[in-house]
């Protein structure tokens, strides 16, 4: 089963956290091997200060030996630290690869694939979004209901891969039409539904004129034979103080009045 987005972002900012520490850990080992060498110094020429008065004077016999040990000291911990900047590093790229494949696989599992439009599940998260906005800007958030007419007849006529690239056309049509800050989402089967931020009742209603033209152009040039697209359409708009969820139900209802009036008596 894959892990919950929350535990998986969880997972990751503890393994940040924990690079973090080993980066301090580096810093404490450079400090630490620093005061090693500087007590060893100190040790070595304390004893020539305090009994000559300030007259320093080493052996010749532990010099060498002391400047190899040095060195030595120094090489080995600049390899070490070279070598654990290098799994910090890699350790660091792998975080981020991990990061941004997380990253994709949310924003594919709010997408339809077919479509290429979100799905139901981001309607859930960024509907709140859109009618928080809403309420501090001041200003009406617009709902439009979609439905493709008679859709199911197109799979019982033409086959399923027909009805799949309908979809699919529809989709490019709702992308053409609505403005790139609005957001389309295949509600459902046949269904879209458009969130149009900023955008009042006659304003949504002018989209949907477009959208209806640009329907009638296609179905001009479609070389689907004995096929013609149509698109029931409905609008509910949100304003402060009402409620999201029946200016959902509203375009809904209304998108299913066009449709029974399109149909035979």
């Amino acid at each position: 089963m894959a892990q919950e987005p929350e535990s998986q972002a969880e997972r990751l900012r503890q393994d940040m956290r924990a690079l973090e520490g080993r980066d301090l850990q580096l810093w404490s080992i450079g400090l630490l091997v620093t005061l090693v060498v500087a007590a060893g110094f100190v040790a070595l020429v304390w004893p020539n200060i305090m009994w000559n008065l300030g007259s320093v004077r080493l052996d010749g016999r532990y010099v060498p030996q002391l400047i190899f040990g040095f060195i030595t000291l120094t090489a080995l911990f600049n390899i070490y630290q070279l070598q654990q900047r290098r799994v910090l590093r890699n350790t660091r790229d792998e975080l981020v690869r991990q990061i941004l494949r997380g990253e994709a696989v949310e924003r594919l599992s709010l997408m339809d694939p077919l479509t290429e439009t979100f799905n139901r599940r981001y309607l859930e998260q960024i509907l709140p979004k859109e009618v928080s906005r809403a309420d501090r800007r001041g200003s009406s958030l617009a709902l439009v209901m979609i439905d493709v007419d008679g859709f199911k007849s197109v799979n019982t006529r033409f086959g399923h891969l027909v009805g799949d690239k309908v979809l699919t056309e529809v989709a490019q049509l709702l992308k053409k039409v609505f403005r790139a800050s609005d957001t389309v989402i295949r509600y459902g089967g046949d269904e879209f539904l458009v969130l149009m931020g900023d955008t009042t009742e006659q304003e949504a209603g002018a989209a949907v004129v477009r959208l209806q033209v640009q329907v009638d152009r296609w179905n001009l040039k479609s070389t689907a034979a004995g096929y013609k697209m149509g698109l029931s359409c409905g609008t509910g708009v949100y304003v402060k103080g009402a409620n999201a969820s029946e200016a959902l139900e509203l375009a809904d209802n209304r998108m299913y009045g066009e449709k029974l009036q399109k149909s035979p008596a």
